[in-house]
């Protein structure tokens, strides 16, 4: 894909959404699923000889926040649950082995692909200390599975943006983000039920966004074990929209 490269990054648990005077909880992997859903419309998608490989990223990408998405992180100041924004950092770092170690038996491209997304979204935080084994960790991994798979980096560099841009597309859905946000030259923002990427990957007919997500009350909880009843309680329902290209103009 050619996409200018910049460290344009939006930070990387559960999504956590207002609306209406109730939380609306997102796991990531159901985010990714609707990623996954979408980059099969992005241009130059279905004639990359590696569409495969990138699907299986997009949609495995966050799949190792399941186990604190099924737990979740509790805030016992606040008594609310920490958002994927606002859970402690050596939690956002320790998630992304598990991806990586589930993907690569599969495909040791898809993982080389997670770990550069590892990279890519916690980019702002290079140089400091806290942060440089994780990054010397993901770079490791990265060339061990691109060695493993036969592609160079630059093909990766090349096809990274696919990945890039559908988790940016997904979350500014979930998130019902309506600052602009840019990645690789695109700007993606919400509203409404409406996601909109300007210059555009998809084509001028709208596409159906479905994220599975549980509703909740926007209320202080004791403990731990009273939220997770809380959200166990809860019945599922489906966050629906579409995904538009935006006007070049």
């Amino acid at each position: 894909m050619d996409c200018p490269r910049n460290s344009s990054a939006v930070p990387r648990k559960v999504i956590i959404r207002p609306q209406h005077g109730a939380l609306l909880f997102v796991t990531q992997p159901d985010h990714a699923a609707a990623a996954a859903d979408l980059v099969q419309h992005f241009d130059g998608f279905s004639t990359n000889p590696r569409r495969v490989e990138i699907h299986l990223a997009v949609r495995e990408h966050d799949s190792g926040w399941h186990e604190l998405d099924r737990d979740l992180v509790f805030d016992a100041a606040s008594g609310r649950a920490h958002d994927f924004m606002t859970v402690p950092e050596p939690l956002k770092q320790s998630v992304w082995a598990t991806a990586i170690d589930g993907v690569a038996p599969k495909s040791p491209y898809a993982a080389a692909l997670i770990a550069e997304h590892a990279s890519f979204v916690y980019s702002a935080n290079r140089g400091k200390p806290e942060w440089d084994t994780f990054f010397s960790a993901m770079e490791s991994r990265r060339t061990d599975l691109l060695a493993r798979s036969g592609v160079p980096l630059e093909t990766l560099l090349a096809d990274y943006p696919f990945l890039g841009i559908a988790d940016l597309l997904s979350l500014s859905f979930c998130h019902c983000w309506e600052t602009p946000k840019e990645r690789f030259g695109r700007s993606v923002s919400c509203e409404g039920a409406a996601v909109t990427m300007t210059p555009s990957l998809l084509s001028a007919t709208p596409i159906p966004v479905r994220v599975r997500t549980r509703r909740m009350p926007d209320i202080r909880f004791d403990s731990h074990e009273a939220l997770r009843e809380a959200l166990e309680r809860a019945p599922a329902e489906f966050l629906t929209g579409i995904a538009r290209a935006g006007s070049a103009a």
